[in-house]
């Protein structure tokens, strides 16, 4: 069972996702506390994979009110942790012109903090055009069905 914590529509909007990675984050324990309070945004959050290692950027997890001394940074780069397999594949798909590493969305696993991070390519203007169309035709369609369903219940 999986329970959202944050979701970064906005990555969904403006890329193409190729593939989709689960990976647990490195996190304080004052961060666990501030997510647990609903403080935590992954909007335009991206991640890197760097000496072998991936690392999420950008990620916002707010400081917990009620720590005593020791606080962290709203904005730090987090490791997420990963196979080494997972990282080499990450690394490969990175490295073709026009792909990326974004973080789509943080979840509850049990009692463990998830990141969903996925392999994306820009959409084009005419690209996002196109998904709003089918957005709006499907909308209709199920408008249509249930008016109809409705009518003959």
């Amino acid at each position: 069972m999986k329970a959202e914590i944050s979701v970064n529509r906005k990555a969904l909007r403006d890329y193409h996702i190729l593939e989709r990675f689960e990976a647990g984050i490195e996190l304080k324990g004052t961060e666990v506390k501030s997510i647990r309070a609903g403080f935590a945004n992954v909007n335009n959050a991206y991640a890197r994979v760097e000496d072998g290692q991936v690392f999420a950027y950008d990620v916002d997890i707010q400081t917990y009110a009620r720590a005593s001394f020791e606080q962290h940074e709203p904005k730090r780069s987090r490791r997420l942790l990963l196979h080494k397999k997972e990282i080499d594949r990450l690394f490969g798909l990175t490295q073709i012109k026009g792909h990326t590493l974004v973080v789509l969305q943080m979840y509850w696993k049990e009692a463990r903090v998830k990141i969903e991070v996925g392999v994306a390519v820009g959409k084009e203007a005419a690209d996002k055009r196109q998904d709003m169309k089918e957005r709006t035709s499907r909308r209709e369609v199920d408008r249509e069905v249930a008016r109809f369903n409705k009518k003959h219940a």
